[in-house]
């Protein structure tokens, strides 16, 4: 067996412990909170061939998750009144969570429905990490591409997001695919080249509708191009000017054939949807323009979504802010990455630094230098988007630029291979290191196992969770199988659970009832209860609980505690926050989880709980205005 193979084997056999860990991990989770809506979603895609739930993001990556639910026979009810109420795009953004809430819990068995979901996306980021390593073989050679695999396939935030249903991986993958495609097309325009991107973009738009960046990144290419000539390119303006012509040319059609796969998958998942565009519907004969109107109306009106929820407030540090920061996901990159990752950072950027001083020719082959600054340019392009935009809710949504970043990583072995030569001694001591920071990566891995939403580095091991970060950082509704068997453990009959999430509970936690840590009742006193540690000092204002012995479930995700009887009044020490101080569940006018536990067993009052709502939300924006 040649040493390359040999190498593919080892990279094969760290994607497959990725598979044990980050499927193990899952197989022990409840569904996170956006699962519920793409889950449905997606089945109701294939089912009907109708697009009403969950516009707010493009279908593919539901699309996938769903394929195995639908192929299964996956029940849903499409005569009912969940779907039937649905209909408009206002009222379809609420039923999108009861639908996939009857999907899961009600029409099928929850954990099963979970499982088979699950299985496709864990598929596509051992993919993932599989594109990982040959790009990053290709940058730095064996030992680069099993460098940058190891890192990959340890770190907690794709061990734990991999599996879910959600678009964060999905459009990580179609992303990078991009990239290769463009760094390809950049070399050699040909149809080849030119349908490959196109397919690879195709998959990115329909991912996410984040997307968009990538169009961002072809502008930085082109002009990093001319600011720094990459590999091949004419040094005569004439030919220079020409051999940029033919790449742009190739890159638009690229594009307009992306849009027309766009459309098509669009036009046909749209073909049973009732037609609602203004001035069309309810018109006999518009009826043909308006279905071939359908495919960019929804487009465009689930895109108009995103952007009008792109500022949302922010937790960090023990500080809640109404708005986004700069220093959002620089501090979660530390917070949430393991110290060997962190440590092969370093190195590489030292490491580099060395080989600049001392004047060393690139490693980086001829045949890939294009790909190389297509990468860095990309990572700079989608970190700066990152860092300066105002949607800092997880680190999930920082996904392409951890993977940009494992990828820099991969000329490192080649670096030290240089330093041999000129100091042999430093270079021992530096290969050791940067085999001990890998191994360390595995470490960090098998311990946190299978905890790995919670996972913080021990560099912030002196502060707990709650202070640190919020929302899918740490929590998001996935503990509750290891609240149902706290529960069990200690023969509890009725549990306060204080949960983030829209889905209804009891599903996993039988004995659980809604509870809000804010406004205990005299009943509650004495009893056990579980507050998310995203609701003790972000979702809700319950540091009053602190002052009691908090037991850490699923790795401080949650927290059981036995409240103390009798419960001290409101606003008094140790007692809870008084009325003022209270805080609504993710900033709403109305408490969005006793409203979707409502209309899971009334979904038939969707439209006036939502026209109810709306005017709850601007009578609060008059009185603000006001103000």
């Amino acid at each position: 067996m040649s040493v390359r193979a040999g190498v593919s084997i080892v990279a094969l056999l760290l994607l497959a412990l990725m598979f044990v860990l980050a499927g193990g991990a899952a197989l022990r989770e409840s569904v996170a909170v956006d699962e519920v809506a793409h889950i449905g979603a997606g089945l109701s895609y294939l089912q009907r061939l109708d697009l009403r739930l969950n516009e707010e993001h493009p279908p593919l990556a539901k699309l996938l998750a769903a394929l195995p639910l639908a192929m299964r026979g996956t029940r849903a009810n499409y005569s009912g009144t969940i779907w039937n109420v649905s209909r408009e795009f206002f009222p379809a953004y609420m039923g999108e969570w009861v639908f996939g809430e009857y999907v899961l819990t009600h029409w099928n068995n929850p954990q099963t429905t979970l499982a088979w979901a699950r299985l496709p996306m864990l598929l596509l980021t051992l993919a993932l990490g599989w594109v990982v390593f040959l790009i990053a073989r290709r940058l730095g050679g064996d030992w680069g591409g099993l460098l940058s695999v190891a890192v990959y396939a340890t770190t907690p935030v794709f061990l734990v997001f991999g599996p879910l249903v959600l678009t964060d991986i999905p459009i990580t993958f179609f992303s990078l695919l991009v990239l290769w495609a463009l760094a390809a097309l950049w070399e050699n325009p040909s149809r080849r080249n030119t349908l490959l991107m196109a397919l690879a973009l195709s998959g990115a738009v329909l991912t996410k509708f984040t997307a968009a960046v990538l169009f961002l990144v072809f502008l930085a290419v082109v002009l990093s191009a001319r600011w720094r000539p990459v590999a091949a390119q004419p040094a005569a303006k004439p030919e220079a000017r020409q051999w940029r012509r033919l790449r742009w040319r190739a890159m638009r059609k690229a594009t307009w054939w992306a849009a027309l796969v766009v459309y098509a998958v669009y036009f046909l998942l749209s073909w049973n949807q009732p037609m609602d565009i203004p001035g069309l519907a309810g018109h006999a004969w518009l009826a043909i323009p308006g279905r071939l109107l359908m495919p960019p109306w929804l487009f465009l009106r689930g895109l108009a979504i995103v952007v009008l929820s792109g500022n949302r407030p922010t937790f960090l540090l023990g500080h809640a802010y109404p708005h986004g920061i700069w220093f959002f996901f620089p501090v979660l990159l530390v917070l949430k990455s393991p110290l060997g990752f962190l440590g092969l950072l370093v190195a590489a950027l030292a490491a580099a630094w060395t080989g600049k001083r001392l004047r060393w020719s690139s490693v980086i082959p001829e045949s890939c230098r294009t790909l190389w600054r297509v990468l860095w340019v990309s990572l700079m392009v989608f970190a700066g988007v990152c860092i300066l935009g105002h949607f800092n809710v997880s680190i999930r949504h920082f996904t392409i630029p951890l993977v940009l970043l494992i990828l820099l990583l991969a000329p490192l072995p080649r670096l030290l291979g240089r330093m041999r030569m000129a100091s042999p001694k430093l270079a021992w001591v530096s290969g050791a290191l940067v085999v001990l920071l890998a191994a360390s990566c595995l470490a960090t891995a098998l311990r946190a196992y299978p905890y790995y939403f919670s996972y913080l580095d021990p560099l912030v091991s002196g502060h707990p969770g709650y202070w640190l970060a919020s929302d899918s950082n740490i929590d998001w509704n996935q503990a509750l199988p290891e609240v149902e068997r706290f529960a069990r453990q200690h023969h509890v009959k009725d549990l306060p659970l204080d949960y983030y999430g829209f889905s209804d509970t009891t599903a996993f936690v039988p004995e659980s009832r809604l509870w809000d840590c804010q406004a205990p009742s005299a009943t509650d006193a004495g009893l056990w209860a579980v507050i998310s540690s995203d609701m003790i000092l972000d979702g809700h204002n319950c540091g009053w609980l602190t002052g009691y012995p908090l037991e850490p479930l699923a790795g401080g995700a949650m927290f059981a505690v036995r409240l103390p009887a009798p419960i001290p009044p409101a606003g008094s020490p140790g007692g809870p926050p008084p009325v003022e101080a209270r805080r609504l569940f993710l900033g709403f006018p109305v408490e969005m989880r006793r409203m979707f536990l409502d209309l899971i067993h009334r979904p038939e009052d969707i439209p006036k709980v939502f026209a109810d709502m709306m005017a709850t939300w601007k009578e609060k924006m008059q009185a603000q205005k006001k103000k």
